[in-house]
């Protein structure tokens, strides 16, 4: 596959206000917590360390121009990044349903009507830069995700941790299937009526099985942060447990996919692969494959097997629950994280902004290497900077505020 990639509502003061302690600005591509529960704020440094994993993929050297420790950053940012993006996105959107307990009567359908209402608005968002930018764009993916987990908000994380482990198993040989039948014809007939497929070259189809980041596959990670948001991240047991969890859901799935598949198991997809048919994601130069069963062996990066989603579930675990302890429990880290975790109060800002931004480089005349760190570095440190300075003045970034004012007629929901 090509280079891969991903709402806390709060009755707080004005937009020009200096955020107030415990409360950051609004999170961005997920969703918002409510008013008295504040901001998780080893979530935040998660999400930032998602984005700075997404610009290693989007800006830093391919796979291939890297070694040694290099090598291996890049490697994790393919497919993780993206990965915990999802699994984020799911434990946001419970922060706006009511994290521990759901939100019920008027609160809870005003509640869903803000989710449907912020997935129509990353729907047309994500289409529009997917004109530009083409299918790697995560945000209309994210838009079908919160749709589809609207029904699921009320359930307990035992039940949610059940449906994403069963999704798991089930969903690769799923796709697998389904995309041996979609030829090249059957894609083109159903694509000749798909107005979004017109408009942007992601239709219906590639949201929904063929895409990047295709929901039938993707929404275990989403179903599996919804999961943990119901869990007291606080408690030290429970991030033991969650941390033995992950290591034991990695260690398994890589384990045995290196076991069954062979020492390449675990090879990329991002660059110049064929694409597994585990989870029928469209290859790198968007053209056809012939899905191969043994595929669904392996677990890579974006190979969306089983062994992949278990795997790539677990890294995100360790990385949420590693993030969260170490915020509540080093505070003189915590200072000195403010400006990361800054740039996850922000996510959707700093996702939608390097896009941009690297598409005026050419027009400005300006150059770079793409084999060398320091594009990657320098676009890392501006992202840094704008979320430290305006999180001094504003309780949310500019895309987050848009976002946000585009869902306020949800309270009108009765």
């Amino acid at each position: 596959m090509t280079k891969s990639q991903p709402l806390q509502e709060t009755s707080a003061p004005q937009e020009n206000s200096p955020p107030q302690p415990r409360t950051s600005p609004e999170s961005a591509v997920p969703a918002s917590p409510s008013p008295s529960m504040g901001r998780l704020v080893g979530v935040d440094l998660a999400r930032a360390l998602a984005v700075f994993g997404m610009y290693v993929v989007h800006i830093g050297p391919p796979l291939s121009a890297t070694d040694g420790a290099t090598s291996w950053v890049r490697y994790m940012a393919d497919g993780h990044s993206s990965v915990l993006f999802a699994t984020l996105a799911g434990f946001s959107l419970m922060l706006l349903a009511g994290r521990r307990e759901p939100k019920t009567g008027l609160a809870g359908r005003q509640a869903k009507a803000r989710i449907a209402s912020r997935a129509v608005v990353l729907l047309a968002l994500g289409t529009a830069m997917a004109m530009e930018y083409g299918g790697v764009i995560i945000l209309g993916f994210y838009g079908v995700y919160f749709l589809l987990a609207l029904p699921l908000v009320r359930l307990r994380a035992k039940t949610l941790a059940i449906i994403a482990a069963a999704l798991a198993l089930v969903t690769p040989q799923l796709s697998f299937a389904l995309n041996s039948l979609l030829t090249e014809p059957v894609r083109q007939s159903i694509n000749a009526y798909d107005p979004l497929h017109r408009l942007s070259d992601v239709g219906v189809l590639d949201l929904l099985f063929t895409g990047f980041y295709p929901t039938i596959t993707w929404i275990s990670f989403v179903i599996a942060g919804m999961a943990l948001a119901r869990l007291d991240l606080s408690q030290a047991a429970v991030q033991w447990r969650l941390a033995a969890l992950g290591a034991a859901l990695t260690a398994a799935a890589y384990g045995m996919s290196l076991l069954l598949a062979g020492k390449h198991a675990l090879d990329s997809l991002a660059e110049g692969g064929p694409s597994s048919g585990g989870s029928g994601s469209m290859p790198p130069d968007g053209g056809s494959f012939e899905p191969q069963a043994s595929s669904l062996l392996t677990a890579g990066p974006h190979s969306g097997t089983t062994f992949d989603i278990i795997g790539s579930v677990g890294v995100a675990i360790i990385v949420i629950v590693a993030a969260t302890a170490a915020m509540d429990r080093l505070p003189r880290l915590r200072r000195l994280a403010k400006p990361v975790i800054a740039v996850g109060t922000m996510s959707l800002t700093a996702y939608v902004g390097h896009f941009v931004i690297q598409g005026w480089l050419p027009s400005l005349g300006a150059t770079y290497d793409e084999e060398s760190w320091v594009t990657l570095i320098n676009f890392i440190l501006g992202a840094i900077v704008f979320a430290t300075i305006w999180s001094r003045f504003f309780r949310r970034g500019p895309l987050e505020y848009l976002l946000n004012t585009a869902t306020k007629p949800a309270k009108h929901i009765r």
